[in-house]
């Protein structure tokens, strides 16, 4: 691994309004740009919406869908690689997918592996767990709910992942619009992203968090009130390869904003050099009876 300088960007994913959402992208890869980041991360299904009612019309291929190819000229003319969610169609079945792309173009995807509550009415779960070497390093990504199977980002540790991306549409409390419910749904999110640095010290990886951050719209389906309506706290957080937090965003507003560090290859070095490193410390024959 080389050092790299990552943005976590926490922003509202609208449903159904695409070519808003890209827009909003776009802006914020500028911004994170003029700072100096080379990767950047936006959440779980960001373009195209949480569950989205008509998820199934909106879907599009990948990579040769519209997403990818507006994707591919942001990071093309601002030299990023850039980690983005959005709802992908292939054969008539839908997944919750995070692309990758970098200046070059179209470098992968990870498609979400575990659902959570209505999401399996959405979308299928996918079988890979791919890892990408983007030049400074390798990447792997747990969307969401796959960051509560410890199985998954230990599976992309061995396989070389150095940095694991989490992004994220994680409904964990619903507010009203009084400050004092807003808060405590703020904090509550922000305390369960601090959970991660276990799993970023367990497998001695960078932990790079983003939520969708706001009331994303209504659906039908459910009460206004139900804790199954698209409206996602936010935060964001960056985490080091010891379990330290490395940025972090406020946890008392939701709002959409970024925070940004600079990943250093010697922390990552230091970390795995230790004599506890579990990735060369565990026992596997043990554990036939995960599989």
């Amino acid at each position: 691994m080389e050092s790299i300088c990552i943005a976590a960007v926490s922003m509202n994913g609208g449903l159904g309004v695409p070519e808003q959402s890209l827009a909003n992208i776009e802006q914020w890869c500028h911004k994170v740009r003029e700072r100096g980041a080379e990767l950047v991360l936006f959440p779980e299904l960001v373009v195209h919406g949480h569950c989205t009612p008509n998820t199934f019309d909106f879907a599009e291929r990948v990579p040769d869908g519209p997403t990818v190819r507006r994707l591919e000229q942001i990071a093309s003319e601002h030299k990023l690689f850039l980690s983005v969610g959005l709802s992908e169609k292939e054969n008539d079945i839908v997944y919750n997918t995070q692309l990758l792309v970098g200046p070059a173009g179209y470098i992968g995807k990870q498609r979400k592996i575990h659902l959570s509550r209505d999401e399996v009415n959405f979308y299928k779960g996918g079988m890979e767990m791919p890892v990408f070497d983007i030049g400074k390093c390798r990447i792997g990504t747990t969307i969401c709910y796959d960051n509560m199977l410890p199985e998954v980002p230990r599976l992309l540790a061995l396989d070389g992942a150095e940095i694991i991306l989490a992004p994220h549409a994680a409904r964990m409390m619903v507010w009203d619009d009084t400050p004092e419910s807003e808060s405590a749904a703020r904090r509550c999110t922000h305390d369960y992203f601090l959970e991660y640095k276990m799993r970023a010290r367990e497998n001695a990886c960078f932990y790079v968090v983003a939520d969708q951050a706001g009331r994303a719209g209504y659906v039908d389906t459910y009460p206004k009130d139900s804790p199954n309506q698209p409206h996602h706290a936010g935060g964001a957080m960056i985490i080091g390869p010891e379990g330290q937090i490395l940025a972090a965003t406020q946890a008392e507003m939701i709002q959409e904003e970024l925070v940004m560090a600079t990943l250093d290859a010697v922390a990552l070095n230091h970390a795995r050099a230790q004599a506890n490193y579990t990735l060369r410390t565990r026992r596997p024959e043990l554990f036939a009876r995960l599989a």
